[in-house]
């Protein structure tokens, strides 16, 4: 068994390796998460430290990245805004994945009205742009990390049924489940020991790619003022108070944007290499007589 899982292994690092974009995306990851995690330690500055002072300042030795309005250090503050991002961006998808799993896996596994009930409100949510109704959600709930995530989390259900469900369809016609049912196996069983674990790699992949998708969303919901509470440092917050300095301190706009483009990006590259190399059809050849 283990070897096995080993050999699957080297088969999936082989075929990632095949690309380079995605090696490049998951480097930037890698030090996007390190930066995240290290942030109180490698932060120049407190990122809510005011200095009247030196506001609007350039980069230079003592600000890397300059300073903003208020003359906080926008180096810091983009080290702890990428906190944010990826706090929301992979709990907002972690939500999203299990309630579309659920409600994907029971529509297609047992059609008829379920299917039908379930999937007509999946279209109802489909049928606002999900940013709008992110925006409904927050009005509703009220500004905060938590109803952050909990808003981008709920819009982005739909995508993960639609995906399951079809998925589910096609798995549950496989003779190994037919087989699965004929030997006795209840529903649960056939659910979570035969189909959900080899519809795995399409749920992986759009989750993946779902992350970015948070992530430009938290950046949107933050810079119309309904995300993370202020002074928390937040990417699209920043953009938007650095609206003002455009003409004047445009540094202060450029970082952020950058910050957002890069991470976006670097998901979404990774994501398009871990389809590849989960697709069994790009199994290299010379282990295709295995």
């Amino acid at each position: 068994m283990i070897v096995v899982q080993l050999e699957t292994l080297i088969d999936f690092w082989i075929r990632l390796k095949r690309s380079s974009l995605a090696l490049l995306s998951l480097i930037v990851l890698l030090g996007l998460f390190l930066i995240a995690g290290l942030a109180p330690l490698i932060s120049p500055y407190p990122p809510n430290d005011t200095d009247m002072l030196h506001t609007l300042e350039g980069p230079n030795p003592e600000h890397p990245l300059g300073t903003d309005g208020l003359g906080r250090d926008i180096l810091s503050r983009i080290f702890f805004g990428a906190r944010v991002s990826l706090v929301v961006g992979f709990s907002a998808v972690s939500l999203a994945t299990f309630l579309g799993t659920l409600l994907g896996s029971i529509s297609g596994f047992y059609g008829g009205g379920l299917d039908t009930a379930i999937m007509r409100i999946m279209d109802m949510m489909f049928a606002f742009p999900a940013i709008l109704l992110a925006m409904l959600l927050m009005s509703v709930f009220g500004q905060g990390l938590g109803t952050t995530i909990l808003a981008i989390g709920i819009v982005s259900v739909p995508g993960f049924s639609r995906i399951v469900r079809g998925s589910v369809l096609s798995a549950k016609e496989e003779d190994y489940v037919k087989a699965a049912r004929a030997l006795g196996c209840g529903d649960l069983r056939i659910m979570f020991k035969h189909i959900l674990p080899n519809i795995l790699a399409p749920i992986t992949v759009n989750a993946t790619m779902s992350v970015s998708t948070a992530i430009l969303y938290t950046s949107a919901l933050g810079f119309l003022g309904l995300g993370v509470k202020p002074p928390q440092a937040e990417w699209g917050s920043m953009l938007a108070k650095g609206r003002t300095y455009i003409f004047n301190g445009p540094h202060v706009i450029y970082f952020p944007g950058l910050a957002i483009f890069i991470t976006v990006l670097a998901f979404n590259l990774f994501g398009d290499g871990l389809r590849d190399a989960l697709d069994p059809r790009m199994k290299p050849r010379s282990m295709g007589g295995r």
